[in-house]
């Protein structure tokens, strides 16, 4: 136990800190796709591990009310806050550069938030839960460094922020056993903060 506890420490605490410390002249996210290849490698290698976990999509139709209802709910609070607080930001990516807006609505998911599923969600939930239990513990350790590993972006309030988003994301996975509704749902949010203004 203590060699996995001490594992699950370096991967989703300790790396991230020494990245900020560091201070390296690179981007996070090749270290990102780095780690998601460990963390698929170690998977496809269990025979216990269910693969359709990464690809089933039935998950995502029985669910998908639910999603897109709490998402439009979120999106017009964000909305309203850009509004009352931020006007001049509230869709400054895609008016001042369309093009590369585009480009990132399609690329996003599928170089980001799939691989962080994978990180986080599907890897983390099938190796740990030895450590956390199948429940709640499992959820939330999901949640804490999917939130965590945010710093290395030098800033604390995107880790609180975040926190609430990977418990949701985490949540779905666990409800679901889809990684595919799971990554739907974190691409919906992250494009609309792209979108709307609210993050960079």
């Amino acid at each position: 136990m203590w060699p996995l506890a001490i594992e699950f420490l370096l991967l989703f605490f300790v790396g991230p800190a020494l990245f900020v410390l560091a201070r390296p002249r690179i981007s996070p996210i090749p270290l990102l796709w780095a780690l998601m290849a460990y963390c698929l490698v170690r998977m496809l290698r269990d025979p216990k591990f269910d693969r359709a976990r990464l690809s089933d999509s039935s998950g995502l139709w029985l669910h998908a009310p639910a999603i897109l209802f709490l998402f439009a709910v979120m999106t017009a609070i964000g909305v309203a806050l850009m509004l009352r607080y931020a006007p001049r930001s509230f869709l400054n990516f895609p008016r001042s550069n369309p093009l590369f807006w585009g480009l990132v609505m399609v690329l996003y998911p599928l170089l980001s938030v799939y691989p962080q599923g994978i990180i986080y969600r599907a890897f983390l939930f099938e190796r740990y839960c030895v450590l956390f239990g199948a429940g709640w513990g499992i959820v939330l350790a999901s949640a804490a460094a999917f939130a965590f590993v945010h710093i290395v972006f030098r800033n604390f309030l995107a880790v609180l922020l975040t926190l609430p988003a990977g418990l949701l994301f985490a949540l779905r996975y666990w409800q679901t056993g889809s990684l595919v509704a799971s990554s739907f749902e974190h691409a919906l949010y992250g494009c609309a903060i792209f979108t709307i203004g609210l993050g960079r």
